[in-house]
């Protein structure tokens, strides 16, 4: 039995080149949701429907290392779909929202040019606001673009975030960080600012001059705080959205 597709993708307007030639536009599309509201599944569902590559607009999956922390998707969730804008940035280096949209930028014209779908996703809106909201590059006017936004209700959404951090301890997320963690360390850029790393910090600065009981304790704390402020971040997210 065929099924119908999810989304149509149907002929798009015409723009026009310096030479005065009329092109179809080409077609973007753009999920958008806060974390955890399942972008990436979606995206992933949409890409395995359609002849389709995925752009990463997560600001801290562009870069390298960390993936259990910045919940990066693995190769088996990727199930063959090509993945653009992930672990390409130096873990140390800021990789800017106007980076973000010049390679992004590269990357659409690159997918378009192979004739297939391009799929930015993520949950930095700082980044997607870069890319079609320019006016140099004049996004929207260039693109037919169709924005999806994921949304679920804050009670589910933190619950489920909750879970999440839980699952991120149990897969090696606290030796992972521990890997990074140097006592001078500036939280203000790069990868160290994902949430996950600052708050561990006081954690591994003291947990070989505590017993086991202070260390679970001291742990847990943070634990709570990484929980804590990534359902802050859904929030502002959605609010940002909304």
């Amino acid at each position: 039995k065929q099924t119908q597709p999810l989304l149509s993708i149907p002929p798009g307007d015409l723009t026009m080149d310096v030479s005065g030639h009329r092109w179809p536009k080409g077609k973007v599309v753009v999920v958008m949701g806060a974390t955890g509201t399942g972008k990436s599944r979606l995206s992933i569902d949409l890409a395995t429907r359609f002849p389709a590559e995925i752009v990463n607009s997560d600001k801290m999956q562009v870069y390298e290392g960390l993936d259990i922390v910045t919940n990066k998707i693995t190769e088996e969730e990727q199930r063959g779909v090509p993945h653009h804008l992930l672990r390409i940035a130096h873990p140390n280096v800021d990789f800017t929202a106007s980076d973000f949209r010049d390679m992004a930028s590269l990357s659409i014209e690159s997918i378009l040019g192979r004739g297939r779908l391009p799929i930015v996703v993520g949950g930095s809106n700082s980044y997607i606001e870069a890319l079609v909201g320019d006016e140099y590059s004049k996004f929207r006017s260039r693109y037919e673009c169709c924005f999806l936004w994921v949304d679920v209700s804050r009670s589910v959404l933190h619950s489920f975030v909750s879970k999440r951090v839980d699952k991120m301890v149990e897969k090696g997320m606290v030796e992972e960080v521990q890997q990074l963690f140097h006592p001078n360390a500036d939280y203000t850029r790069g990868i160290r600012r994902a949430i996950g790393v600052p708050e561990l910090d006081l954690y591994f600065r003291t947990e070989g001059f505590l017993d086991e009981e202070a260390r679970a304790r001291v742990l847990q704390e943070a634990v709570h705080e990484i929980k804590a402020n990534t359902c802050k971040l859904a929030c502002r997210q959605l609010e940002k959205i909304h």
